[in-house]
């Protein structure tokens, strides 16, 4: 299995959306599939902006938490610019 936290853009809405995936390919197109009022269904434009591998879903679920927890598009968008605060995270949710 793949586990990965992935972080979905709509440059329409202007908003990520964080999530946790043990089957990233499922899972998108579960969100382009998916007929919830919810971010997935009025974002059509997403599409993927960052991905960040783990070793297991504890450790894929706890990058998550800690990503939603900072609610910043600008944490967001620093994880793609500076690539240590990804190895960082990965360190800090080990199994």
């Amino acid at each position: 299995m793949g586990h990965c936290c992935y972080i979905l853009y709509s440059e329409k809405l202007s908003r990520y959306y964080v999530g946790y995936s043990s089957d990233l390919d499922v899972r998108l197109v579960f969100h382009e599939n998916s007929e919830s009022r919810k971010y997935t269904y009025n974002a059509k434009d997403r599409e993927l902006f960052y991905k960040i591998d783990c070793k297991s879903k504890v450790q894929g679920k706890g990058v998550e938490a800690h990503i939603k927890r900072m609610k910043s598009k600008i944490y967001i968008e620093n994880l793609l610019k500076y690539p240590k605060i990804t190895i960082r995270l990965l360190e800090n949710y080990k199994d």
